[in-house]
């Protein structure tokens, strides 16, 4: 690990970021006070599903930004965190669905909201501590953050940027599971140029959940 200072040190990270898809129009479209109780639910399942000791910076409106220093975990162990955070994410709307079942806007608690999820790993990432938090900085947390900003057409899968991609050995890479394909993609990122990625379009059966 580099320090710069006492404030601030850089190292390796993992970056996940879970991301509700659907958000904006489910805020949009149902009762405020049912949205106030349903996001911040599924926000804490998601938080609560974490099983590869990633650590919180942030938890933004439908979002959790996940981290971890040192070395990357296992591929499969990634995918299988992914995997896990999903199925849970869907318990949770089935749960919330049935919970608030007498509410007119319920229906749309699983037919709105849905999950993806971005991975990407940088080699300097600054941990800054701001109160009792931790703010990550650095080029990688704002590709992270534009890797969102895709055209998938898809509205739920699994994004691992190429640079992740890279640091695992092509043999130990899962390109195709049952739940789908490994894919590619890329964005333009301002001043950076293209970052590729690849990506799982995430369709499970409706057994798998």
């Amino acid at each position: 690990m580099n320090t710069k200072d006492k404030n601030r040190t850089t190292s390796p990270t993992l970056l996940c970021i879970p991301d509700i898809s659907g958000f904006t129009k489910f805020m949009g479209n149902t009762d405020f006070e049912l949205s106030s109780k349903v996001i911040p639910s599924l926000l804490n399942r998601i938080v609560y599903s974490n099983e590869i000791g990633l650590k919180i910076s942030e938890i933004e409106g439908d979002a959790v930004l996940f981290y971890r220093n040192g070395d990357l975990p296992p591929f499969k162990e990634l995918i299988g965190q992914c995997r896990h955070f999903y199925t849970e994410f869907y318990e949770q709307l089935k749960e919330l669905r049935k919970k608030y079942s007498e509410e007119e806007d319920s229906s749309k608690i699983p037919d709105i909201l849905g999950l993806k999820i971005i991975l990407h790993y940088g080699m300097e990432i600054a941990a800054v501590p701001v109160g009792n938090h931790v703010k990550l900085m650095g080029e990688e947390v704002i590709v992270a953050h534009r890797l969102l900003k895709n055209k998938i057409k898809s509205e739920e899968y699994i994004l691992l940027s190429q640079l992740l991609l890279d640091c695992y050995d092509r043999k130990d890479i899962i390109h195709e599971f049952e739940w789908g394909t490994l894919q590619d993609g890329h964005v333009t990122v301002k001043h950076l140029g293209q970052v590729n990625f690849g990506y799982f379009n995430l369709n499970p059966p409706e057994n798998a959940l």
